[in-house]
């Protein structure tokens, strides 16, 4: 009986300006509402089907952040400001142009061209805009709690679309939506965010799922470690002017617990295992993992052919290199089949996808019946591109999955039981990630290496700070807060010339926004680097949330 080992990461950077604790970006709520919620109601739907969901601490944060604010109504999100109004009319200008700027962000053929009345409020925005800019004073309010409204039912899962009650009310009403309309929205949109880690926790206590986690902030630990693990998969990798980041071996070990504080407070347990942010590993960072109690980590073929040669396999689990203290399971994911979910089966009818999942696993299954078949991707992004949220799809393929006596679902650690016969030692692991099996999305663009740059300069700052005994135990407490959201994976991603400079200009700035947060807490003058922004390129368009990120 082959094993099918699916692995869900849900994971979004920290999006709160450091000083107002204000979103700037909504994706969390948005994919809250939208993904986190309909991935749990097709686990609930089909209980033969076992998986291990991921979650990042600095995720399950912000999704708390959120909760509190439906509970006290104090809101931090615009949107969620917008939407709450008691009356449109008396929206300001700034939110006005907030919502004009935003409200249309989402992928259009699934989210947007379906509901008319959604796609009316695009036209007539264009019209508006295409004849005279005055003309956008003829917008009233009624048309902003419209809009407002209609962006929040276009973010909605299709569970929530399907059990709720209010969102299939409004969707069927189709606009001139009251005040009533929007609080009852908002009091389902809450309950289910308030719900969600509850729910996941459930899941979870009921056997059928694996709750795993990243290291607290979702770092790039191979390169807090060692900027030079870059080369050992890309040679020619140009590296920051600073030799390393200073510390980085204290500061990995302090994501590391951070995790696992986060995951025992939440969920009841402590995790066994961990998805490194962005499947990046090194031989340094795994001794961590492994003395940090994990007993199995992740990451990608691309990665496992750089340390094991192209013929290494993934339909079975590794074990680390000798040498390696502790009982570390390793697993690699099946790049084809997880890429085939979030890149191509959304162009597909979701039934024709299903079966050719399903014959793909087959396959595999005729191969060798013993094979692990691990299929690890994003939980959260893919889901727009497909029609329904990809509701179809996922019926059809967990219920063929279900009716499939050769194809066994299973968690990642029992994946390590059933896997430890056929388990060998990696030769050795070459540091990489799973986009490319390299570093590359991360470090050697020269705006990626200033990045880093500043963060070694802040990070040096810091040190001196916390060793210089002016900062009492509270203050101390905040700067290293603050330090490891600006040691995300994430701003270095997205810095660079084929993003989309709208992202581009996003991240950039909040970047620098947590930089000027952390100078200012431990009371140091601004460098004058960190006052302008560190990139000026840009190049693909925006696709809706944030965009499609490598899986």
């Amino acid at each position: 009986m082959a094993d099918l080992a699916f692995l869900w990461h849900m994971h979004q950077p920290d999006y709160r300006h450091p000083d107002s604790g204000e979103f700037l970006l909504p994706w969390v709520f948005l994919h809250a509402i939208k993904d986190y919620t309909d991935m749990a109601a097709h686990l609930e739907r089909h209980p033969g089907i076992r998986c291990t969901v991921n979650f990042v601490p600095v995720l399950l944060d912000q999704i708390e952040d959120y909760a509190e604010q439906f509970a006290s109504g104090q809101w931090r999100d615009p949107l969620l400001a917008i939407a709450s109004a008691s009356d449109a009319d008396e929206l300001n200008t700034q939110q006005r142009e907030w919502l004009l700027d935003f409200g249309f962000r989402c992928h259009a053929p699934t989210m947007l061209e379906p509901f008319a009345p959604f796609r009316r409020l695009r036209d007539l925005l264009d019209f508006v805009r295409s004849h005279d800019g005055n003309g956008l004073n003829y917008l009233g309010g009624q048309y902003f709690a419209d809009l407002v409204t209609w962006y929040l039912l276009a973010w909605s899962g299709e569970s929530l679309r399907r059990a709720g009650r209010s969102v299939p009310q409004l969707m069927a009403k189709g606009g001139n939506f009251t005040p009533a309309d929007r609080q009852a929205l908002l009091a389902e949109l809450g309950t289910a965010v308030r719900d969600l880690i509850p729910r996941y926790r459930r899941l979870a206590d009921s056997g059928r799922v694996e709750l795993s986690c990243t290291p607290a902030t979702h770092p790039l630990a191979p390169l807090l470690l060692d900027f030079h693990s870059a080369r050992e998969a890309w040679p020619e990798c140009p590296l920051p002017a600073a030799p390393e980041y200073p510390g980085g071996r204290t500061r990995v070990a302090a994501h590391l617990q951070s995790a696992r504080d986060s995951h025992q407070h939440r969920f009841g347990a402590p995790p066994a295992g961990l998805w490194p942010a962005e499947g990046a590993l090194s031989a340094p960072f795994l001794a961590q993992i492994a003395a940090s109690g994990f007993q199995w980590t992740a990451s990608s073929h691309g990665v496992l052919k750089h340390s094991a040669g192209n013929a290494a396999r993934v339909t079975t689990a590794w074990g680390p290199p000798a040498g390696t203290d502790g009982d570390l399971t390793l697993f690699f994911r099946n790049e084809q089949l997880s890429d085939l979910i979030g890149f191509e089966y959304s162009k597909w009818h979701g039934r024709d996808a299903a079966q050719h999942f399903m014959t793909e696993l087959k396959a595999l299954h005729l191969q060798d019946s013993d094979n692990l078949i691990p299929v690890f991707l994003d939980g959260e992004n893919a889901w727009e591109y497909y029609p329904y949220n990809a509701w179809y799809f996922f019926n059809d393929l967990y219920d063929a999955i279900e009716k499939t006596p050769a194809i066994r679902t299973v968690t990642l650690s029992e994946a390590c039981l059933t896997q430890r016969d056929r388990r060998r030692p990696l030769p050795k692991l070459t540091a990489g990630s799973w986009v490319y099996g390299t570093l590359s999305t991360w470090i050697g663009h020269p705006d990626k290496n200033r990045a880093w740059e500043m963060l070694c300069d802040v990070k040096q700052a810091a040190d001196r700070a916390l060793n210089s005994g002016r900062l009492d135990a509270a203050r101390q407490a905040e700067v290293l807060r603050r330090l490891a959201i600006c040691e995300s994976s994430d701003w270095f991603w997205w810095l660079g010339d084929y993003n989309s400079p709208q992202s581009v200009a996003s991240f950039d700035a909040l970047f620098r926004e947590n930089l000027k947060a952390l100078y200012a807490l431990l009371e140091l003058p601004l460098p004058a680097g960190v006052l302008y922004p560190i990139s000026h390129g840009g190049g693909q368009p925006e696709s809706g949330g944030t965009m499609r990120r490598a899986t």
